[in-house]
């Protein structure tokens, strides 16, 4: 199977953009960087990265910046920034019509019934999925006070389910 399947059309690059919009990257880097941030399990192809940033750069959304050791670096332009406005807005646009539909995601679909154990807690999850949109549709109310105590839950909550894999890994190798 290949790295990209399933990855939706578009995403590659809009990522690029919102790389682009933080600081100048030369293709190497986005490639580094997107494998950084998805744990290894995408990694850009160069033939798909460099046409990209071509692409961007005749469109005038881009400019070469500077060189690094990496190579070219690019930086979003004034059109560039704009675009990505833009785009950011799509995608809210679309993620709020996609907010009724991930807790189905959530809860999963169920091909074996070989282990029900996991099924209970998925109704949990559910809920914190739920909870946690209801809670980033009022994000413009949340103080500071209350989205640092959001990341102490969440957190804590991680750290526990950490340990749980934990445990169970140790129980398979020992």
């Amino acid at each position: 199977m290949k790295q990209t399947e399933g990855v939706p059309r578009g995403l590659l690059r809009f990522i690029v953009l919102k790389f682009l919009a933080e600081k100048p990257l030369s293709g190497v880097e986005i490639v580094e960087k997107i494998k950084q941030e998805t744990k290894g399990k995408w990694k850009p192809s160069p033939g798909s990265i460099y046409p990209l940033l071509l692409g961007l750069q005749q469109k005038g959304f881009t400019v070469e910046s500077s060189k690094n050791e990496f190579g070219k670096q690019y930086t979003l332009t004034n059109e560039g920034k704009n675009f990505f406005k833009e785009q950011v807005m799509l995608g809210e646009k679309f993620m709020e019509k996609m907010r009724c539909l991930m807790p189905i995601f959530m809860e999963g679909f169920q091909f074996d019934d070989g282990n029900k154990s996991l099924l209970s807690a998925k109704g949990s999850g559910k809920k914190l999925l739920e909870t946690f949109i209801e809670l980033d549709s009022r994000k413009r109310m949340l103080t500071e006070e209350n989205v640092q105590e959001i990341i102490e839950i969440l957190d804590e909550s991680t750290n526990k389910l950490k340990k749980i894999i934990e445990k169970n890994d140790g129980n398979l190798t020992g």
